[in-house]
């Protein structure tokens, strides 16, 4: 007698087997009027957040990580997780969370819906094109440099030099062949020649702005502060001087609202903007965040990547924007990344090993100080796999008891909010204590100040090093009085460093700002660091080619 094996359900098979209320129940419940509803579909709609009355009290929890592994993390799946679980618990709460990016979800990294049995829905609409957010943006962005070069061509009255443009074209994909393009060849009628270049949407800045406008008047004037190039005599441009503020803004205005959706267990959630925070700041819309803080008393949100990007750049950007601080962080972190950072290869994570998991933890510590650094106190989420040993999941849970770190173990994506209950409970615990949140740096200390407080105390390294190019470039940031602006780090996220093969918790190491260009309209100034780039290409074997479309339409192979 033979025995069929049962093919295990992957992410998108149980997102097609849920059974969804309809979103007009979802926004009834989560107490958003009506009127303020635009459906997109049955399962979709869009909020007019000018119809949201009351104040932004709610409770915000912000969800982190350590550095990201191959391993996998599953820190929206955690995030979702635990919104579920507190939702079981009786709390009113609500998701916040960042948009997927095309570029990922068909090269490797994957889609930002959750995973298992914690998910957003309709998991397959929001991971492909959604409500069209990102294509508003890649056009409002793109329509920039079409008026750029068009000003160029009609006489360049505002004297700009085409060798110092510094805007580049978009695509919300990855495409490494468009990182440097030559525009406006072809004679005399196609344009002025100039070298060019192509950045993946979500390292725009507009996207950057859209995320940390507070109203439609906000983001306008954020775009007209766009510096897009400098004159002959190397003065700046700025989008004011084009005159097309209003015309980007109105491309972006549908747009702008956030997005409601829905877990499987039927947990509000915002889903609104993107930005990449290896590149950009990496946290949802502002707008969304306060949203749901009118609607609910406990917000659930993320940041990309680990603590070290992310929830840096949430603690000095987001929150200090927004003005509000967080009532509790958490951090997650599996026994198979700590593993790798231990030294254990990819291929051999099934197997137990003890001394490589001690050796990793190192990496978790420096994640947990980091949080520990702005004042408040963590919750370490253990996110439990199947091959994971009793042993180790004992010498994480034992090590954090050690330490005094609150740590819950959780298994959310075989169990949903049910296997987020502990999780939930200490930050329910977390959040009713006060903390002392402040900010590692004043946005008026000097710009190696600021670096050097976020090498040293978040990455753990020794000093920070510029480029002769960033240090010409911070001359200029200098005399044109943008040095009073935070910084956004453009760093790898495999490591603390700046080199992605150092694993584990580096020490000792100098960070290279190679590049550090001014983002008015944000209202921030990114520092490239080491081989980082704001156009990915995609691997050898990209996701999109498991991928495929059945007959009735339903997506296959999406995760």
């Amino acid at each position: 007698m033979t025995t069929t094996k049962t093919k295990p359900l992957t992410d998108l098979d149980i997102a097609n087997n849920a059974i969804m209320k309809p979103i007009t129940e979802i926004a009834e419940n989560a107490g958003i009027p009506a009127e303020a509803i635009e459906q997109y579909g049955r399962f979709k709609a869009k909020i007019d957040v000018n119809k949201i009355s009351g104040q932004a009290n709610a409770k915000v929890v912000l969800v982190t990580a350590i550095s990201p592994t191959p391993a996998g993390e599953g820190k929206s799946t955690v995030t979702v997780g635990l919104a579920d679980a507190l939702k079981q618990l009786e709390q009113r709460v609500m998701i916040a969370l960042r948009e997927p990016s095309l570029g990922p979800v068909m090269g490797v990294k994957g889609g930002a819906t959750g995973g298992g049995y914690a998910q957003v829905l309709p998991m397959e609409q929001i991971n492909l094109h959604f409500n069209g957010d990102f294509h508003a943006i890649t056009t409002a962005n793109n329509a920039l440099s079409a008026f750029i070069d068009n000003h160029i061509h009609q006489g360049n009255a505002l004297n700009i030099d085409p060798r110092r443009i510094i805007w580049k074209r978009v695509v919300d994909l990855n495409d490494r062949a468009l990182r440097h393009v030559t525009v406006g060849l072809g004679g005399p009628m196609q344009g002025v020649p100039r070298e060019d270049g192509f950045d993946i949407t979500v390292a725009s800045e507009i996207m950057a702005i859209f995320c940390l406008a507070s109203s439609l008047t906000d983001l306008k004037e954020r775009i007209a502060n766009i510096v897009i190039g400098y004159t002959y005599d190397r003065q700046p441009v700025i989008v004011r001087d084009l005159g097309v503020e209003g015309a980007l803004t109105l491309l972006l205005k549908e747009a702008l609202n956030p997005n409601l959706v829905q877990t499987i267990e039927g947990t509000p959630a915002l889903i609104h903007g993107g930005p990449f925070a290896n590149i950009a700041h990496g946290c949802n819309s502002i707008i969304a965040t306060q949203t749901a803080r009118k609607l609910a008393d406990i917000v659930i949100t993320e940041a990309g990547f680990g603590s070290d990007l992310g929830a840096e750049k949430f603690m000095h950007i987001k929150a200090r924007e927004a003005g509000f601080a967080p009532s509790a962080v958490v951090i997650v972190a599996t026994v198979r990344a700590l593993k790798m950072h231990g030294g254990v290869a990819k291929t051999a994570l099934i197997d137990e090993d003890v001394e490589a998991l001690r050796k990793g933890i190192a990496n978790l510590a420096q994640h947990v100080a980091n949080i520990r650094n702005f004042g408040v106190e963590p919750v370490v989420a253990l996110n439990r796999f199947i091959t994971d040993s009793a042993a180790e999941v004992n010498l994480v849970l034992d090590w954090a008891k050690q330490e005094g770190i609150r740590i819950a173990l959780t298994n959310v994506w075989e169990e949903g909010g049910k296997g987020g209950l502990d999780l939930a409970k200490q930050v329910l615990e977390a959040i009713e204590k006060p903390n002392n949140f402040h900010p590692l740096y004043e946005n008026d200390e000097t710009v190696e100040q600021k670096l050097s407080k976020i090498v040293q105390q978040v990455y753990g390294g020794k000093a920070v090093q510029l480029t002769d190019t960033a240090k010409k470039q911070l001359l200029s940031i200098e005399n044109n009085g943008w040095a009073n602006l935070p910084i956004c780090m453009a760093k790898t996220q495999y490591s603390l460093s700046d080199q992605p093969s150092l694993l584990g918790r580096p020490t000792d190491f100098t960070v290279t700002i190679r590049e550090i260009l001014p983002k008015l309209g944000a209202g921030f100034l990114v520092c490239l660091t080491g081989d980082i780039m704001t156009m990915p290409g995609l691997p050898k074997q990209p996701a999109a080619l498991r991928m495929d479309v059945a007959e009735d339409g339903s997506a296959l192979g999406l995760f």
